[in-house]
């Protein structure tokens, strides 16, 4: 029998490779508060998928090449990498990303609400095992269908407000503060970058020595050892927002201490491009 929310909070657990949540939502604005129990980082990600196609769809013909090409790539074969990747199905393009959480680290909670309108969509995270195996590929993928059943939930008031965009990277309007904070993600635009993705925004506090110029090549899951287990030293996510189509805006909330963090995008080259912000927070 599936599990249908009661209410636009939403409890996702990660225990192993698992989203352990209900089935089936209302459109319209839900808060997912996201357990990570296990002790590998992860993030969810909604895929609004194309009628007709399903989870099952997803196992066929998304998953391989993105296995085939990952292989390629931990071997050095680039060019072979890109051929294994050509091979997704023509409808691959007719994929919504339609946000979800930034990465959130082992035994942390991250908080989004997002607008999901009416449609069939599968929940995924393909961050990667030591070996260069994604978790989507190992469980990390589950069904979620969203009914056309709009509340009357509306969207909360920010304390800051974000904005990201292909052009001015990412921009804060507002005085981050200790304390719980709620914040708004603006996505000015939205691109495909050169790792195949749109961009995002992960909330990442930083301990003294953590390396900055490793943090970044890691946030891109294109190379080797990028979004890759373990996670540069000294760093922990705090969740944020996950790619989403331009024109939309998302919310996420998290327990800000004193301290250094940063806002940074899963793209490469994130500085270059305005989506690495690094900021301190003070008493």
């Amino acid at each position: 029998m599936d599990q249908v929310a009661k209410d636009s909070t939403i409890e996702v657990v990660t225990r192993v490779m698992d989203f352990i949540t209900v089935d089936t939502i209302s459109s319209g604005w839900n808060t997912f508060r996201y357990i990570n129990k296990s002790t590998e980082p992860h993030f969810i990600l909604f895929d609004k998928y194309p009628e007709g196609k399903n989870i099952e769809d997803m196992k066929k013909e998304v998953l391989p090449p993105f296995d085939e090409g990952m292989s390629l790539i931990m071997k050095g074969d680039m060019d072979a990498a890109m051929q294994a990747f050509g091979k997704l199905p023509p409808w691959f393009s007719e994929i919504v990303f339609s946000g979800g959480t930034g990465l959130v680290s082992p035994g942390t909670v991250g908080t989004t609400i997002v607008n999901l309108p009416p449609g069939y969509y599968i929940m995924e995270c393909y961050v990667k095992m030591a070996d260069g195996r994604f978790h989507s590929s190992m469980g990390m993928t589950k069904e979620l269908v969203v009914q056309d059943l709009a509340g009357e939930s509306q969207p909360p008031i920010p304390a800051v407000q974000v904005s990201i965009s292909s052009t001015d990277g990412i921009s804060v309007k507002g005085e981050i503060k200790a304390g719980k904070q709620l914040f708004s993600v603006d996505y000015m635009d939205q691109i495909v970058h050169e790792n195949f993705v749109g961009h995002d925004v992960n909330l990442v506090r930083l301990e003294e020595g953590a390396d900055l110029v490793r943090l970044e090549a890691w946030m891109n899951w294109a190379t080797p050892d990028g979004l890759m287990t373990p996670v540069p030293e000294g760093v922990t996510f705090l969740g944020g927002t996950n790619d989403a189509p331009g024109g939309s805006t998302l919310y996420f909330e998290a327990e800000i201490k004193p301290g250094k963090y940063a806002f940074i995008s899963e793209v490469p080259n994130s500085e270059d491009k305005g989506m690495f912000k690094v900021f301190e927070v003070s008493e």
